[in-house]
């Protein structure tokens, strides 16, 4: 007999967590083994995480995007291979605005895609709701690309490192909550109404 519990998805946990962690790597690693092997190793886990199975299904516009950034940053690195590291956030976010836009324009939109992983009877104002946050994150993207890019072209490593690898996720967390706070309060009302 079958156990109905889940198992954890692993690799794909290693994988998602180790291009997480890339900006303070990269900026450690950088005086130690140059850029090269980082942009390498980069390259293939992003490379890995289209490769190896996923249990949870992934929207494929977020497979395109990890696919367009390990192809920007083998050619960049042709030129610049410190440049190449330096700019990962930045391709991501690109890559990012660029996967939510188009779900914007051929829905469903890709928060609702998410949310329909959890709640697949999504109702109509649900569907509405879902394309402001799409919206929201679209700014967001824009926002964090740009602080990204200028650390990439004028910050310190350090001040790419903190960036990129701290005071950006500690941002797209804090957006995640406001947002559900916000959807819990949306609910309540609707629920009283």
């Amino acid at each position: 007999m079958r156990s109905s519990t889940k198992r954890p998805d692993i690799w794909s946990a290693v994988l998602a967590v180790t291009t997480l962690l890339f900006p303070p790597i990269a900026a450690i690693g950088m005086q130690w083994i140059g850029p090269w092997p980082i942009v390498v190793g980069l390259i293939a886990v992003l490379v890995a995480r289209v490769v190896v199975p996923s249990a949870t299904p992934v929207p494929v516009e977020m497979t395109l995007c990890l696919l367009a950034v390990a192809g920007a940053e083998l050619i960049v690195s042709a030129f610049d291979p410190e440049l190449a590291a330096r700019l990962y956030p930045v391709f991501m976010n690109i890559t990012m605005l660029l996967a939510f836009g188009v779900t914007l324009w051929k829905p469903p939109s890709m928060i609702e895609r998410f949310a329909r992983i959890r709640d697949p009877d999504l109702d109509a104002h649900g569907v509405v709701y879902t394309r402001y946050v799409t919206m929201v994150w679209m700014v967001f993207f824009v926002v964090n690309g740009s602080i990204a890019l200028w650390t990439a072209l004028h910050g310190t490593w350090f001040q790419w490192g903190a960036y990129n690898g701290g005071i950006s996720y500690a941002l797209a967390g804090s957006l995640m909550g406001i947002e559900y706070i916000v959807r819990r309060i949306v609910r309540s009302r609707k629920s009283e109404a």
